[in-house]
Formats: C-alpha cells, structure tokens, sequence
C-alpha cells in the first residue's frame, strides 16, 4: 500500500520534472514556479504553479505539461491551479536553476529588488543591473536590448570576449 507520504513525493516528483516552455534547460522546480502539491481526500491531486508574471504566455502551456506529467505518474484526477500570492520572484530560482542558465549562456538574475511593505513606489528611473558575461565571466558587458527572446529576458553582448547573451532579469 502507497502511504500518503509516499503518493505526495510521487506527485511532486512528476511535477517537479516538468520543463519550462520557454527555457526547456530548466524544470518548474528549477524556477521555483512549482509551489505545492497536495492529494485530495477525493484523491484529486492538485498542483499550485505560480508564474513569473501574471500575464506570462507560457502559463496555458505549463498547465498541460504538468497535467500531461501527473496523468503519467498515475493519477487519475488532475487539477492544475494558480497562486498569484505571493508573486513569484527570482529569488525563487535554485541554485541548480541557476547554473543550468549559465551553463546554457543565460546570465542569471541578481537578488531581486527589496520592497517594503505597503504601497510600491512609482520609480521613473531605470532599475538595470549590469550582469556578468556567462561566458568568460567578465563584469564589462553592455545592454543591446531590454527584450530578448521572451519578455522576462533581455539582450546584452560582452565588452570583453564580444558574444551576446541573454541575461533573466530581476523581479
């Protein structure tokens, strides 16, 4: 007999394993996008996904992947929800997450930025930071563009070893 324990790692681990759309290097785990798993008294097993950001157009996408993944592992009852609270940052990243990108050429994000609570403030200036090349590491590199192939990316080429690369930004 499966012990509770045993069918929640189970689900866990089939929704772990599901990869992200748009950066197929990295797992939801990875991202920090999967937030819970739990099974249901009625055996549904419910999965909270929490995206980048609200209108991230890989969301509908997510969702089957990680249906289609749980089904696969052998539940039967399936139900993909999202939590918006508290907003996914990039502090959520793992470390794995972390590497994998910069393994791939993607410069990882920083911290992302500190917020107190209550209203945000409205800043009118550019909050960039400067990443480092995951090539060669150098620190010398330069903005070419704040969108790169998805909007929670954005362009940058290295002033050191002259490669772009694509660098996550922070939130």
């Amino acid at each position: 007999m499966v012990t509770t324990t045993d069918t929640r790692r189970l689900l866990w681990e089939a929704a772990a394993a599901v990869t992200d759309p748009e950066l197929p290097m990295l797992t939801l785990a990875d991202l920090g996008i999967l937030r819970e798993v739990t099974v249901e008294e009625n055996g549904t097993a419910a999965v909270w996904i929490t995206p980048t950001y609200s209108g991230c157009p890989a969301l509908a996408e997510m969702r089957v992947d990680v249906d289609r993944a749980v089904r696969a592992a052998g539940f039967d009852r399936v139900e993909v929800r999202t939590a918006l609270s508290p907003a996914w940052t990039t502090d959520w990243i793992t470390d794995e997450g972390r590497r994998k990108l910069t393994e791939h050429g993607i410069s990882p994000p920083g911290g992302a930025p500190k917020r107190q609570a209550g209203p945000v403030p409205l800043t009118l200036m550019p909050t960039r930071t400067v990443p480092r090349c995951p090539l060669c590491r150098a620190a010398d590199t330069e903005e070419l563009s704040r969108f790169g192939s998805t909007s929670c990316k954005s362009l940058h080429r290295c002033r050191s070893c002259l490669e772009p690369f694509e660098h996550v930004k922070e939130i």
